[in-house]
C-alpha cells in the first residue's frame, strides 16, 4: 500500500520571464478506462491485430505507456492521475478482476486515482485487493467507509503530496448514487459531493496547502456544480460522463473548461485519449494560466513492445472465448452512450428484443434494459463473442417479475429522469412504447405508454423481463425491488443476445419509433 506514499520530481521548469515564485505543473490524466488493455476500434469495441497494424485502432495499454513516457519527458514536474472506473468492460476484468489494472497502473507510474462506481461492481473485497496492490493512494471524499471492515483505513478522503518542492492536495470524489449504480454493500454511506469537497479543502488549507486538485468520478455536470459551490479548488480532473473536451469535433466544451475559476478537464474514455493539462500557479496558489489538450492515442503513437507482449500474454486465456464467431450483422449496431442514453437506439432494441423473445412463452409482455448496461457498438460483418461481451460485460442474468401498470410508468419516469445528464438509467424497451418530454419536471415526463399496442392500464398486472441489476433496484429502479414472482437467475444476458443474433442472422439493426421525444 501507499501508507508512506510521497511523490518527488525534478526542479521546476520556469518559462523565460516567469516570476521566480511561479510554479508550473503538468497534470496527465485518464478516466473510464474500463479494462481496455488492448486497442479499441472506432466503435470503442475490440480491434483486431490486423486492423491495428493497418492503423485503424486507438488506445491500449501499450500506446498509453509510450504516450505517458513521452509526456513526462516534456515536463520535469508532472503528476499522473485517474478519474476512476478502471474496472469492468471486457473479459480482462471478468478474468483478472483488478489485478491487471493494478499492474499496468503501477507500470505507468500513477500518482493517485479516485474510486469510480464500477470499482464497486464486485463489492468491497475486490476493491480492497486493488487498493492493497497499487503503489499510489486511492481516494474518495464523499463516502464514509468506516463501517465497512474491508475498506476502513484503506481509502483516504484526500492526500497531500510533495511535488517539485510544493505541497499539493488531492481529493477524491465518486458518484453520490453509487449505491444504485454498483454493489458497495450496506456499510458504505455516500454523501453530497460539494459538501465533501469543501470539507477536505478546508482541512487542506488549514494545513497550509494552497494548490488543490479534485479527482472526480461524478460527471461533467456535477463537476461544474462542485466548482460553483466550493471555494479553494484549483483543478477538477473528471470522469464518469465520458466527456471529451477540446477543440475537436464532438467536444462538449473547451479544454480546460473554467467554472468559478476552477479548471475542469476530462479525457473521454477507454484509453482513447491521454489528457495533458499545463497549469501555472502564483505564490499564493492561484492559477494564472492553464492550457493543454487531450492527446489522441491513434496509430501515430507507437506501442511499447514490452507492454504489448505482456497484454498478449494476459489475453491468451481469453482468446478461445472471445474469438468465437457467433453471428453476423448486416450493418453497424449503434450502442454509443451519447445515443442510447438519450433515445431509442438499435443496440437497445436488439438487447430488449432478445430478452423478451427468450421469455415470451412465460407470459412476459415487456422488456426494459438500462442503457448503462450497453457499453459499446458493434461494426458490420462477423460478430464475435468478444464483441458481445464488450457490449454486455457485467455478467447480468435475465430477471422476470410482475408489476402493476402504475409501477411500469414509474419505472419509465425513473429511466428518463436524468436524461439531460446522460445517465445510464435511460430505458430501452421491447413490447411497449412511450413518449417523453425532457423539458418537463422529472417524474412527469412520460406519456403515451402503450403495451402490445394498447394504452397501459395502471391497475393491471404486467409481466416484465429485465436484468438482475435493474430488478434489484440498480439505476434507481427501486419500484422493482418488491415485484411479484421475481426470478433473478435466468441465463446470462450476453449469451441470450448472442443466441438471438445468431438466430436472426445476418441481423438487420433497426429503430422503429418505440421511444419518441415530445
Amino acid at each position: 500500500m501507499f501508507a508512506r506514499f510521497l511523490a518527488s520530481a525534478a526542479a521546476l521548469a520556469l518559462t523565460s520571464g516567469a516570476a521566480l515564485a511561479d510554479y508550473q505543473l503538468t497534470v496527465l490524466h485518464t478516466n473510464d478506462f474500463h479494462a481496455r488493455f488492448e486497442p479499441i476500434s472506432g466503435f470503442d469495441s475490440g480491434c483486431s491485430e490486423e486492423d491495428n497494424q493497418a492503423g485503424e485502432c486507438f488506445g491500449g495499454s501499450a500506446r498509453l505507456v509510450t504516450a505517458i513516457t513521452d509526456a513526462k519527458a516534456r515536463s520535469n514536474n508532472w503528476i499522473l492521475v485517474d478519474g476512476g472506473d478502471q474496472f469492468q468492460g471486457t473479459l480482462f476484468y471478468t478474468y483478472y478482476k483488478g489485478a491487471l489494472a493494478a499492474e499496468m497502473m503501477n507500470k505507468m507510474g500513477y500518482t493517485a486515482m479516485t474510486v469510480g462506481n464500477h470499482e464497486f461492481d464486485d463489492g468491497p473485497e475486490v476493491l480492497r485487493g486493488f487498493v492493497d496492490t497499487v503503489d499510489f493512494p486511492v481516494l474518495m471524499s464523499n463516502a464514509d467507509v468506516s463501517g465497512e471492515p474491508l475498506l476502513a483505513g484503506a481509502i483516504q478522503k484526500s492526500v497531500v503530496i510533495e511535488q517539485g518542492g510544493e505541497r499539493i492536495g488531492l481529493i477524491g470524489l465518486t458518484p453520490q448514487d453509487t449505491d444504485e449504480l454498483a454493489s458497495p454493500g450496506p456499510n458504505v454511506i455516500f454523501t453530497d459531493p460539494s459538501d465533501a469537497v469543501q470539507g477536505e479543502v478546508d482541512k487542506l488549507t488549514a494545513d497550509g496547502v494552497n494548490k488543490i486538485i479534485v479527482l472526480s468520478h461524478s460527471g461533467f455536470a456535477v463537476d461544474q456544480r462542485v466548482a460553483e459551490n466550493t471555494t479553494g479548488v484549483d483543478v477538477i480532473v473528471g470522469g464518469h460522463s465520458n466527456t471529451l473536451l477540446g477543440d475537436m469535433e464532438g467536444a462538449a466544451g473547451s479544454y480546460p473548461t473554467a467554472v468559478n475559476g476552477v479548471q475542469i478537464v476530462q479525457a473521454y474514455a477507454y484509453g482513447k485519449f491521454l489528457g495533458e493539462l499545463n497549469v501555472t500557479f502564483d505564490d499564493d496558489g492561484n492559477v494564472t494560466e492553464a492550457s493543454g489538450a487531450p492527446l489522441l492515442m491513434d496509430a501515430a503513437v507507437t506501442e511499447d513492445e514490452a507492454t504489448k507482449a505482456r497484454i498478449a500474454e494476459a489475453a491468451a486465456p481469453l482468446d478461445e472465448i472471445r474469438n468465437r464467431v457467433v453471428a453476423e450483422t448486416a450493418a453497424p449496431i449503434e450502442g454509443g452512450r451519447e445515443v442510447c442514453r438519450a433515445m431509442e437506439c438499435s443496440m437497445g432494441n436488439l438487447v430488449a428484443d432478445a430478452m423478451l423473445e427468450r421469455v415470451a412463452g412465460q407470459g412476459i409482455q415487456v422488456a426494459i434494459a438500462n442503457s448503462g448496461g450497453l457499453r459499446a457498438s458493434i461494426d458490420a460483418g462477423e460478430v464475435t463473442m468478444g464483441e458481445v461481451l464488450t457490449v454486455l460485460p457485467f455478467q447480468n442474468t435475465l430477471s422476470t417479475f410482475q408489476v402493476s401498470g402504475e409501477s411500469l410508468v414509474e419505472a419509465l419516469e425513473n429511466g428518463v429522469s436524468q436524461v439531460e445528464e446522460g445517465a445510464g438509467r435511460f430505458p430501452q424497451v421491447s413490447g411497449m412504447s412511450f413518449a417523453f418530454d425532457p423539458t418537463a419536471e422529472p417524474g412527469s415526463r412520460v406519456s403515451d405508454v402503450m403495451v402490445d399496442g394498447a394504452p397501459i392500464d395502471p391497475a393491471a398486472t404486467y409481466g416484465v423481463v429485465s436484468n438482475n441489476y435493474v430488478r434489484n433496484g440498480g439505476d434507481g429502479y427501486r419500484m422493482f425491488v418488491d415485484a411479484m414472482n421475481a426470478y433473478d437467475f435466468g441465463p446470462d444476458l450476453a449469451d441470450v443476445t448472442a443466441e438471438y443474433l445468431a438466430a436472426n442472422g445476418p441481423y438487420e439493426p433497426y429503430t422503429d419509433g418505440r421511444i419518441t421525444m415530445k
